[in-house]
């Protein structure tokens, strides 16, 4: 029996990209004969008609009007199909390959662990497509999270994930990060809570458009390294409330 998996695309202004990363998941023939993909596209808020063309794509869409990737990502944690057995993540800027997919999903599959980081240091990263500033960056981080919190990953700030769904449910009522800190507070707090990571090398290609992330997102990525360094999960926790995504 094939086991629901919703792969959760957060975008922000991605109209030359999402199309691509939407149909390259049908490039996986593996994919559609053991799992069954449920698309969801997050729109943050976009100008650019980047919801028109994944709904046009075949995917699910719904708005996250708070500007910034974490509030997309933490509304689509919140809008997993009730069936999901596995939770995927990529960026929707087309720089991830879809058809790799099922090299994230075989491990929890087969319960080697619970959480697989898809790495771009450990695999094949095509020219130009990571600025050697922000390739270093990502190197100091891996080793912090490495040397400070045991988390068994090589790349801290992949947009390539994949969980299983209660992961993703104990996971979520401890998330704040609104930006780009978020992959930072999910390697740290998941670490934290003693789940099973591990990396998979995948592919990395250069954006063909759009913008990427600016040199000054260090700051709160590093700002959240600290910040939990004395962090735990308390025995309780109130979830936080959010706005209900509005379906486009």
């Amino acid at each position: 029996m094939n086991k629901k998996v919703t792969v959760l695309i957060p975008c922000y202004n991605e109209a030359g990209n999402i199309g691509r990363v939407i149909k390259g998941f049908s490039k996986s023939p593996l994919v559609q004969n053991a799992f069954d993909l449920d698309i969801l596209v997050i729109d943050n808020n976009s100008a650019d008609g980047t919801a028109d063309i994944a709904r046009a794509a075949g995917a699910r869409v719904i708005t996250e009007k708070r500007q910034g990737k974490g509030f997309a990502v933490r509304t689509g944690f919140q809008n997993i199909h009730p069936q999901a057995e596995y939770v995927v993540m990529l960026d929707g800027d087309d720089t991830y390959k879809p058809e790799e997919v099922l090299r994230l999903l075989e491990p929890i599959h087969h319960d080697f662990c619970d959480v697989v980081v898809g790495s771009r240091l450990g695999g094949k990263m095509s020219e130009h497509s990571m600025p050697f500033g922000n390739r270093g960056f990502n190197w100091l981080c891996v080793h912090l999270v490495r040397y400070f919190y045991g988390a068994n990953v090589t790349d801290a700030l992949s947009g390539y994930y994949a969980w299983k769904k209660d992961v993703v449910e104990s996971l979520v009522p401890y998330l704040d990060a609104a930006g780009f800190a978020l992959e930072m507070e999910m390697i740290t707090k998941m670490a934290r809570m003693k789940f099973e990571m591990y990396s998979m090398p995948i592919s990395y290609r250069k954006r063909l458009s759009g913008t990427g992330i600016h040199p000054l997102d260090s700051i709160p990525i590093l700002q959240m390294f600290f910040k939990n360094l004395r962090w735990s999960p308390r025995a309780t926790e109130t979830v936080r409330t959010h706005e209900s995504p509005v379906e486009v």
